[in-house]
């Protein structure tokens, strides 16, 4: 569905990071069927690449057309996130919706043994890159009728599970900074929740369960209705962590 034809997300820009696989890939492609432009951000040109065939395919847009906006880049270049804000202000002047999703496990071991740069990896990808994504691009949401932020969080920042502790520190400190956003946007046109996509079969899930099966898991695709929910206008949710059920 093109934004022509309308849809939930009709003529809405919306950026998405981790794109190129997982719940990252299946939001994108959700979003592009329920009539959004994208602008797609992951380490690898080539995952990009794969989603927007896959995006051109499902809604009908052409090769001589424009597809999803493509942004390979590193998160944690943070030097790269603010050239893309203000190639994104120069191109459109505003974002309606940020997915902060990307992430990454680390390492899952005793505190006492985690590595400094496997500590300082987690930090900078899961806390400090979502944070300077909001410091770049809130002028952007600022600037919609309607801006939605949306940030991918785990229910380890919320319970206590042994081993899990860069990686679940990050979550825990990703939820408060979401929440103070949300709070000092109390009185704007400007919407941030946290989503907790709970089991998907992604590649992350595989590292941190090996011993998991798989095929009992949903695909990344059957848990996107929420994020559209968040994404949407309409939407009036501010601070809050949404489980996917």
């Amino acid at each position: 569905m093109t934004a022509d034809e309308g849809g939930r997300l009709a003529g809405r820009i919306a950026l998405v990071t981790g794109a190129s696989r997982g719940i990252g890939a299946a939001v994108a492609k959700r979003f592009a069927a329920e009539g959004a432009h994208l602008v797609l951000v992951a380490r690898t040109q080539g995952g990009l690449e794969e989603v927007d065939d896959a995006i051109r395919a499902a809604t009908g847009i052409k090769e001589d057309e424009d597809g999803a906006t493509l942004a390979p880049m590193d998160l944690t270049d943070y030097a790269a996130i603010d050239r893309m804000g203000a190639a994104l202000y120069e191109r459109f002047g505003r974002l309606d919706i940020l997915v902060g999703n990307a992430g990454i496990l680390g390492e899952l071991s005793p505190v006492g043994h985690i590595e400094p740069e496997d500590w300082d990896a987690v930090m900078a990808t899961n806390l400090t890159a979502n944070w300077r994504l909001i410091r770049s691009l809130d002028p952007l949401l600022q600037a919609s009728e309607a801006g939605r932020a949306i940030f991918v969080t785990s229910g380890v920042a919320r319970k206590v599970f042994p081993f899990w502790g860069g990686y679940a520190v990050s979550k825990a400190g990703l939820e408060m900074l979401v929440k103070i956003y949300a709070a000092e946007n109390e009185k704007t046109n400007v919407r941030a929740n946290i989503l907790d996509p709970a089991t998907a079969r992604t590649g992350m899930r595989a590292k941190a369960m090996p011993g998991e099966d798989p095929m009992t898991l949903p695909e990344p695709e059957a848990i996107t209705e929420d994020f559209v929910r968040l994404a949407e206008a309409s939407c009036t949710m501010n601070g809050e962590i949404v489980r996917v059920s």
